[in-house]
């Protein structure tokens, strides 16, 4: 599909007449509505996957339709349909009236073209300068490559995908936004063997641009390299010790943890409800000095971001917290009027079939002044986790376990050995309390985020520098 340029009416590009759809929006809204939308959405998305030397897995799928949405007060009525048909959007848009009735009908909307929000990533479907047999070659070359990096590697698992979303949000002033969202990933996983014990590793990256980029650089072979090294890694590990100690976290993906444990409760709508843990407490100090997160959904390219949110806001850069204060939430446009505050780009909703959720885009903690070296030095007896691996959260409370995928024992001051079966036990606020020394080395994720909330999933970014806590609870598997 086309995007829109400058002089171009919305009719040229919308997959359905104007007329239809100031029809289906003026006849869905109440006139009391404080809010309502149309999403219009068409996808494609394709993936191949290897094991045992060869693709044995190949997809491709398209989906479109339309979700409807009007919103009064705390209520939201969303209906949706897969048929791009008059019958079946006026029916829509009914049926998400029927949830949220009240009154006379609003005023008749007009349709116009919305001032085009900066672009963040190119419109195209980022597989088209990529064809099946060049995605086939480049996994079957990473089997290769994997294998010949060490005679332990005994399997190789590579999977390549694509997809791209043409999206229309027409609001209920009649402003038309309209964003193109290419998005890409590759991982790759190794299993070695010695002596008849068995390991893994894994590495992945994508972002918001062609499937070319990670074929024609050296980005899909330093993947497997990275996937070997931990295999082999962890072939060495030694079981991690159990107890409470200081434990660093390592830059990048370990934001994951700052992700799950402190930045749902950022989220608008559990603030609103009083039931996350920072509700109330803006302008209160909830970390440690030093401490600023941020949720920045305008970096170019990163998996997170988004030209405009999926209320067609354009996305920010918003500040969390301050120096260890309280100062921003997360909001989408129905939580932030209930609020009383401004929405900040964070509306989002996994397709047109899902209701609109606050949610994070790309979520990372800003660098300080401490050399990760002497972060290290500091501690006497501790983990130093570099890289995580599965983890559960309560998103109200902030209670997490995570298990580390690499990280070490380190004794005064110097890394002593890798260990394994490390879980991190903790609440996300008491951690953001115990901070103690913050590098300068902040780091983004290589690009393989996807969160979960209210059943529906979403690409997001994490990033942290290298952190010193100066107490938490390790679980670990050493007798």
């Amino acid at each position: 599909m086309l995007n829109h340029t400058a002089g171009e009416t919305p009719a040229t590009t919308l997959p359905v007449s104007v007329e239809t759809l100031q029809t289906v929006l003026s006849g869905m809204l109440p006139a009391d509505a404080d809010d309502g939308d149309l999403y219009l959405e068409y996808s494609c998305s394709e993936s191949l996957a290897l094991e045992e030397g060869r693709v044995k897995h190949v997809s491709a799928s398209t989906h479109q339709g339309m979700g409807a949405r009007v919103i009064k007060g705390e209520s939201a009525g969303h209906a949706f349909t897969d048929r791009l048909d008059t019958t079946a959007l006026l029916e829509a848009g009914k049926s998400a009236r029927a949830i949220a009735e009240s009154g006379q009908n609003h005023a008749p909307v007009a349709i116009h073209q919305s001032t085009p929000a900066p672009q963040l990533y190119q419109g195209i479907n980022p597989a088209e300068s990529v064809d099946f047999s060049q995605r086939k070659t480049l996994l079957e070359e990473l089997d290769t490559l994997a294998r010949s990096i060490d005679p332990r590697v005994k399997q190789v698992f590579a999977n390549i995908s694509s997809s791209f979303s043409d999206i229309h949000i027409i609001r209920m002033d009649g402003a038309c936004i309209h964003d193109t969202r290419p998005l890409v990933r590759l991982n790759v996983s190794v299993v070695v063997e010695q002596n008849g014990k068995r390991e893994t590793g894994s590495a992945g990256g994508g972002g918001r641009f062609s499937l070319a980029r990670l074929i024609c650089d050296d980005e899909a072979k330093r993947l497997v390299h990275e996937a070997v090294r931990l295999a082999l890694l962890n072939l060495d590990a030694r079981d991690a010790p159990a107890g409470t100690m200081p434990v660093v976290l390592g830059p990048g993906w370990p934001g994951i943890l700052l992700h799950e444990a402190i930045g749902h409760g950022l989220e608008g709508d559990f603030n609103r409800k009083g039931t996350s843990v920072f509700s109330g407490k803006m302008g209160h100090q909830v970390a440690a000095k030093g401490i600023t997160v941020v949720d920045d959904g305008t970096i170019p390219e990163r998996r997170g971001s988004l030209s405009v949110d999926d209320e067609g806001t354009t996305t920010n850069r918003t500040v969390l917290i301050e120096d260890g204060i309280l100062t921003g939430y997360l909001m989408d446009k129905q939580n932030a009027r209930l609020m009383g505050m401004q929405p900040t780009g964070n509306g989002r909703r996994e397709s047109y079939a899902h209701p609109v959720l606050p949610r994070m885009t790309n979520t990372f903690m800003l660098a300080g002044h401490d050399h990760p070296d002497d972060i290290i030095a500091s501690l006497d007896k501790g983990i130093y986790a570099v890289n995580f691996g599965g983890g559960q959260v309560d998103i109200t409370s902030g209670k997490f376990v995570f298990t580390t995928s690499e990280a070490y024992y380190v004794e005064h001051g110097k890394i002593q050995y890798p260990v394994k079966g490390a879980t991190l036990i903790g609440s996300g606020h008491e951690v953001l309390q115990k901070v103690s020394m913050i590098g300068n080395d902040l780091a983004l994720d290589p690009g393989v985020g996807t969160c979960g909330k209210g059943g529906q999933s979403v690409p997001v970014g994490v990033g942290l520098p290298t952190i010193r806590i100066d107490e938490l609870t390790v679980g670990g598997t050493e007798t």
